[in-house]
């Protein structure tokens, strides 16, 4: 008996070209926006139009909105940055959360210890020194298993996440100021010692982040080591065939994930926040996952994926307190558009190839 071909099936795309890249995902925004707004009239009876300038708002309704919205994109864009690099080589690192609370409790370490007792700005490149090493140290853990016993990277790297958030819960006792609050408080408030400030305090995390896209992007694509990361990336076999020590460049390029991890726990700690929490670095080390993915391991593309996200949070949470409405509404809203976005890279990666009529009557 004849079989039968099937109507359709899903054939991988070439390279597209930019324009019809960006135009499948404004078109993808756009249908985003549309769902978006039948739910919120079925749901809430509200205007839609009126939803959407609240989440405008939410992220650009006054200068310090504005200024906080670019601050959390460059804090996201970093922790992306950080994990790109392992990435690519198809290590799966999502212990990036984990890397960003080591290189904060670090940092925090130096400021509660050696306060009064070293000049500010041998304090200051102590606590660079540390937090780097120790988020470095802390993803190259698993990366050295992996490349000796082969274990799981995932899981591996997801479990340290949540070793290093019991890690600052302990020390959260520790240090607590006041006794008995349970919390660390805001380190050397009275005395600022220790914080990093340029300009403003919104300024550095977004500085630090320009020049991180710019080094990245020519790490990964004009240096020995990013061809080395790629070709792993592509082929392990390969890489040893053609005399690349895959194990070293392993462990070399999660010891550079990490530190940019610990980078970021240092910003946290003395430029942003002046505190250690167990909850300091927001999910971003598993929302840089989703940028890093979304934007192809492009250092740039980076940029507009982390504020779209960012965007969508601030947003959200304008539209909970604008009209007294429940956080899980706008985290509707928040995951319609997310979905969407997601759902178009099947269209830019893939396309959908129906066989002819005539064959179909053959059929």
């Amino acid at each position: 008996m004849k079989s039968k071909e099937p109507v359709f099936h899903i054939v991988k795309r070439d390279d597209l070209p930019l324009y019809k890249v960006i135009g499948i995902r404004l078109i993808a925004i756009l249908l985003a926006l549309a769902v978006c707004s039948l739910v919120t009239i079925l749901v809430t009876k509200l205007n839609p139009l009126d939803v959407f300038r609240a989440v405008i708002k939410g992220a650009f309704g006054s200068t310090r909105k504005t200024w906080v919205t670019m601050q959390n994109t460059s804090v996201l864009l970093l922790i992306a940055l950080a994990v790109t690099p392992a990435f690519k080589m198809r290590f799966w690192n999502v212990g990036g959360e984990g890397q960003v609370l080591i290189g904060a409790w670090a940092a925090a370490a130096c400021m509660i210890n050696l306060t009064g007792k070293v000049p500010e700005w041998f304090l200051i490149v102590a606590m660079s020194v540390t937090s780097i090493f120790c988020g470095a140290v802390w993803a190259a853990i698993p990366a050295f298993f992996k490349a000796k016993w082969n274990t799981n990277d995932t899981l591996f790297t997801l479990m340290m996440n949540y070793i290093a958030t019991q890690l600052v819960a302990c020390f959260a006792i520790v240090w607590e100021n006041p006794k008995g609050s349970g919390t660390i408080g805001i380190i050397n408030n009275a005395t600022e010692f220790g914080w990093i400030h340029i300009g403003n305090k919104y300024l550095l995390p977004i500085l630090v982040a320009l020049v991180m896209t710019i080094v990245t992007y020519i790490y990964l694509n004009y240096t020995k080591h990013g061809y080395e990361i790629a070709v792993v990336g592509e082929s392990e076999r390969t890489a040893r065939y053609i005399g690349i020590k895959v194990d070293r460049v392993m462990i070399r390029t999660l010891l550079l994930s990490g530190g940019v991890c610990g980078l970021v726990g240092l910003i946290l700690v003395a430029g942003v926040n002046h505190t250690l929490t167990t909850t300091l670095a927001g999910g971003r080390g598993f929302t840089a996952v989703m940028v890093s993915w979304m934007s192809h391991f492009n250092p740039f593309t980076m940029i507009l994926t982390s504020f779209l996200l960012v965007f969508l949070n601030r947003g959200a949470s304008e539209i909970a307190t604008s009209f007294s409405l429940n956080t899980s509404f706008s985290d509707i809203l928040t995951g319609i558009i997310i979905f969407f976005i997601i759902g178009c890279e099947f269209f830019i990666r893939y396309s959908i190839s129906f066989r002819s009529s005539a064959r179909a009557k053959e059929g």
